[in-house]
């Protein structure tokens, strides 16, 4: 066996019967292995303003970083491979990533500077850690635990539970999605899935707040699962969703919502609008406005099978699902952060050259910024991106 994949085998090994607890050791003594001879992990918080570093024995104590200001921080943020010098020695900081999802990062410090073939070894040293931390993460609360930096709602558990991994990357798509307030989150939620040609998305608002919005949430979202599973067209998805939602709640409980599906090979996006803040479309970076669609009643509410509409996205558009709580967010002097200053300020992250996760980690730090940081709402976006050829951007 080559010297390149003999570490990660024994790491591979080892993890078969690993505590979840144990990762960050395992992974040290694996690291010293490669040469490196401090490895420390460092998950991103809920709110991703923070990396809070996994403890284990053998592991230094180190203490949490802020993304913003940071060389760690950047290494996240900007998916990329940053190196320092600390007391003579070199010190690799390495996005933690599960495909094109940021978990964390990786500190990794070595004698001297590594050369090409140590780089590839450690590139795919960090590329199994993040593998083990999201087959763990199944198992424990160790990681959940470390990533709450204060107690999250019971709503809030029920929603983060629900959620899908907030991005997704493949050869012709990209999705990605933010959820504020983190710890407190009620009534907003999403969902998506890619079943070969096929991306299928939607994003919900439940009326209320707390746990009723949260479990209403949770029954539509589950719904809408079980009729996408059963390969119905967006119509009948949407009238099996508002057939549970009226069944099983009072006519005064309903969700707002747009069910979304696009043919990843054709571009042929259709949708259907439950009462819900229209999608955007932003070609390069201009908001292109799609096609008229006239809303159905919301979800619970609705008094026949509603029609979807449909556009033609072309190769590197991007779509933007978002509830209310995102354009209707409010400064301390009342003006609404809009849908205008949205589109603005998603374009200023594609010039930037910002991949879309940070965009939108960004835009929900920028909304609480807004609003003197008291939401009024909750907020919740999904962006996909299509066809862009960016993805390879977010692999190490």
């Amino acid at each position: 066996m080559s010297s390149v994949t003999d570490p990660l085998s024994s790491l591979l090994r080892a993890a078969h019967l690993m505590a979840p607890a144990a990762l960050a050791a395992t992974v040290a003594t694996h690291g010293r292995a490669l040469g490196i001879a401090e490895t420390v992990l460092y998950l991103a918080d809920y709110e991703q303003v923070t990396l809070l570093p996994l403890p284990g024995e053998g592991v230094p104590e180190r203490q949490e970083l802020l993304i913003e200001g940071t060389l760690a921080g950047r290494s996240f943020a900007r998916v990329e491979v940053l190196t320092g010098v600390a007391d003579g020695r070199v010190r690799l900081w390495m996005p933690l990533l599960n495909g094109v999802q940021r978990l964390g990062v990786a500190e990794l410090t070595l004698r001297t500077a590594p050369d090409d073939d140590l780089q590839a070894r450690l590139r795919a040293f960090i590329s199994l850690i993040a593998e083990l931390v999201v087959v763990n993460d199944a198992y424990t609360d160790v990681f959940a635990r470390l990533r709450r930096r204060k107690t999250l709602s019971l709503a809030a558990e029920m929603q983060w539970e629900l959620l899908p991994p907030l991005t997704f990357g493949a050869d012709r798509v990209v999705i990605t999605g933010g959820l504020e307030p983190a710890y407190d989150v009620g009534g907003d939620s999403f969902d998506y899935a890619v079943n070969g040609d096929l991306a299928d998305l939607m994003v919900i608002d439940s009326v209320g707040h707390g746990l009723p919005a949260a479990i209403l949430a949770s029954v539509a979202i589950s719904a809408y699962r079980h009729a996408r599973r059963n390969m119905l067209d967006l119509p009948d998805i949407a009238a099996e969703i508002d057939a549970t939602i009226a069944g099983q709640f009072t006519g005064s409980q309903f969700a707002t919502a747009v069910i979304a599906r696009l043919d990843l090979s054709t571009g042929r996006l259709r949708w259907i609008n439950a009462g819900h803040p229209e999608p955007l479309i932003l070609r390069g970076t201009s908001p292109i406005a799609p096609p008229r669609c006239p809303p159905s009643r919301p979800l619970g509410l609705q008094d026949g099978k509603p029609v979807a509409c449909e556009v033609r996205l072309e190769p590197g558009d991007r779509l933007l699902l978002y509830t209310d709580g995102i354009t209707e967010a409010r400064s301390p002097d009342g003006e609404f952060f809009g849908e205008r200053r949205l589109a603005d300020f998603i374009s200023s992250g594609l010039a930037a050259g910002d991949p879309a996760p940070e965009m939108v980690r960004r835009l929900m730090r920028r909304l609480l910024t807004y609003q003197a940081d008291q939401l009024q709402d909750d907020a919740s976006i999904v962006v996909l991106e299509w066809a862009t050829g960016r993805e390879q951007r977010l692999q190490l």
